[in-house]
């Protein structure tokens, strides 16, 4: 994008207006989740989607040390497991364990700094749209998975190429709230020594750390989490200074 662009972007008082309305609306959404009745069943998508990028996370991080992303599986009571091979012992195997810790934190992260135009959440939305249609092809190996993996594909797609510029914005910042509560909602097991899934019982992520890397398990659980609050807290303030009424461009000037 120009800066002539930017400029013009950050000075659009009706551009920043429906920013923060894609945020308040994503809130207000949220809390309804809580509160009213059954809400919980309606959000349960949503904790299928953190535990998507939760085990995507994972994979991805195994490719980045030399791995391979063997397969994925979901089940129906939001839990899942990733498996990959060639992955080396030491650091290598603890960063494949943290990626799924961190994973949500970092897509919430870069949502909140895509949510701050409607082009850049379309390109958001597509890309997410993108990896998922990849994961259903070349990893996720049950039924349930490739059902609600190939959903979030076709409405991620949707969304990124035929939604509003609003919707679009809504959408992102939706998936950003949502992923940044995860981290959250779920942060008793950066505590937990097992993991208890749709497979059995295992180790979990941080027990795998701690063995790879040496230390207490709550140790690496609470250094997981601080990294997941840092990456939050610089998506937000990204999100928030884009908001600003006076561009920091004609500050300058």
């Amino acid at each position: 994008m120009s800066t002539r662009g930017l400029e013009d972007w950050m000075k659009s008082e009706a551009a920043r207006r429906r920013t923060k309305a894609a945020l308040v609306w994503s809130i207000v959404l949220t809390a309804l989740l809580y509160s009213i009745p059954f809400g919980q069943l309606i959000g349960y998508p949503l904790i299928l989607l953190s535990t998507l990028v939760h085990e995507a996370g994972h994979g991805l991080a195994a490719i980045v040390v030399g791995g391979n992303f063997e397969r994925f599986v979901m089940f129906a009571d939001a839990s899942g497991m990733a498996y990959s091979t060639g992955v080396q012992p030491g650091w290598p195997q603890a960063l494949v364990a943290a990626g799924g810790l961190v994973g949500p934190a970092l897509v919430a992260g870069l949502a909140f700094v895509a949510a701050r135009r409607a082009g850049w959440s379309r390109a958001f939305l597509v890309l997410m749209s993108a990896v998922a249609l990849a994961l259903l092809v070349l990893v996720v190996r049950n039924p349930f998975g490739i059902a609600f993996v190939g959903i979030v594909a076709t409405l991620l797609g949707w969304l990124g190429l035929r939604g509003s510029s609003s919707t679009t914005q809504i959408a992102t910042v939706f998936m950003a709230v949502q992923l940044s509560l995860s981290v959250f909602s779920r942060g008793d097991y950066l505590f937990m020594k097992e993991a208890h899934t749709g497979a059995g019982t295992a180790p979990s992520d941080v027990s795998l750390m701690a063995n790879a890397l040496g230390g207490p398990y709550w140790g690496w659980g609470l250094a997981c989490g601080v990294f997941s609050v840092v990456v939050l807290v610089g998506g937000v303030w990204a999100f928030w200074r884009a908001l600003s009424k006076e561009s920091p461009l004609a500050r300058t000037r």
